[in-house]
């Protein structure tokens, strides 16, 4: 089993929180796509063999920017390298003003089945303010055009904690979403990133950011709402009906080797990481040269025991303690042990049936409780 993730990094524009890469000029995309094929080449053998592509998903950037044309030469690339699992769960990232009727009527026969919108707002107010090119009308719209189009695995992000923003205001938007019959929903709490315009508007304080206690407010609100409507918390920013998990981030929680292709795209291969170069001109030149133009990490034993704490932490099943000795050994598992004590006192981590997961309470500090679990 095994993931395949492809960036594609072209927006139309750029959004005031994003530090995701991407240029919003298109020129290079047709070299872009010819890289990504052949870069395709140069790494058939980078998965571990035999190697059936369970996972396939389009992130950026907008992938929603490309036709059919462009879709129909990367799956083509796809299919002469790897093997398409008969039930892999394909996904595209798109913006909800992206899809048009004719938009969706081009991906009609192409194997998408699983859409990700990102909607982050059905306020105007705050998409204005994040950037974002549609209005909240367009993105109702592009779910109910979706769902007449076929699409029955639809997932939206939403964004919680946008500057202003009043717990009433959060209610609204999640009351909405679920008015739209969506299957998954993305929730993530605003970070302020370095390089975003929203970071420099905070520096010069020229905005007001939500309080801490009011992001914890609004996640409490976000567990409670998605509980009401039958959405299992299977991650901690991710909610799903019965069945609609994404499987594509699962394997990433769970160590599933995945291949990264494009620029900025990451890798894993169960034993490093492996991460390309940050701009779609020296991508694009390398590997016309034949030489993939990355970064790469070997991984200790004490890596893997950090990643395995945190991405399992992150998970509603949470640290599987056997598992844990079988990867690693007693004395680390020992060493979990012991420092998830003071946590277990406090009833922000639960030790039960083999297993320490975090409680609602511990989520809302899941950053400290991953950091003192890890071994530096």
């Amino acid at each position: 089993m095994a993931g395949l993730y492809i960036h594609i990094p072209f927006c139309a524009s750029k959004c005031t929180y994003c530090d995701f890469y991407s240029e919003t000029k298109r020129d290079a995309l047709q070299p872009f796509l010819e890289a990504v094929a052949r870069e395709m080449d140069l790494r058939a053998d980078y998965l571990p063999h035999p190697a059936t592509i369970e996972t396939v998903y389009f992130g950026g950037g907008t992938p929603s920017l490309l036709g059919r044309e462009d879709f129909e030469r990367l799956f083509d690339a796809i299919v002469r390298h790897w093997t398409l699992a008969d039930n892999a769960e394909i996904t595209l990232e798109a913006n909800p003003d992206d899809l048009t009727p004719a938009y969706l009527s081009q991906l009609a026969d192409l194997p998408f089945n699983r859409l990700s919108m990102g909607v982050q707002s059905f306020n105007d107010y705050y998409l204005e303010l994040l950037n974002r090119r549609h209005t909240a009308r367009q993105a109702r719209q592009a779910i109910a055009r979706a769902q007449q189009a076929g699409f029955r695995n639809i997932s939206i992000d939403l964004i919680y904690g946008l500057p202003y923003q009043t717990l009433a205001d959060w209610q609204a938007n999640l009351d909405t979403a679920f008015q739209t019959g969506v299957q998954h929903l993305s929730a993530y709490g605003l970070s302020y990133e370095e390089g975003t315009l929203l970071r420099r508007l905070l520096d010069n304080g020229k905005l007001e950011p939500v309080t801490d206690d009011g992001m914890n407010d609004m996640y409490r609100l976000l567990r409670d709402k998605t509980s009401a409507r039958g959405f299992e918390a299977y991650e901690i920013s991710n909610f799903a009906l019965p069945g609609y998990r994404s499987r594509h981030n699962s394997s990433y929680w769970h160590g599933t080797p995945y291949i990264g292709l494009g620029p900025a795209a990451h890798s894993y291969d169960g034993r490093s990481r492996q991460w390309n170069v940050r701009s779609i001109t020296e991508y694009i030149r390398a590997i016309a040269t034949g030489a993939v133009p990355a970064e790469r990490e070997e991984l200790s034993v004490h890596d893997h025991y950090n990643d395995f704490v945190m991405v399992s932490l992150r998970t509603c099943e949470g640290i599987d303690v056997h598992l844990l000795e079988q990867l690693f050994g007693n004395e680390l598992m020992e060493y979990c042990l012991q420092c998830a004590r003071p946590f277990v006192r406090s009833g922000q981590l639960v030790q039960a049936d083999g297993f320490l997961r975090l409680s609602l309470e511990g989520i809302l500090v899941s950053n400290l409780v991953m950091s003192e679990l890890m071994r530096v």
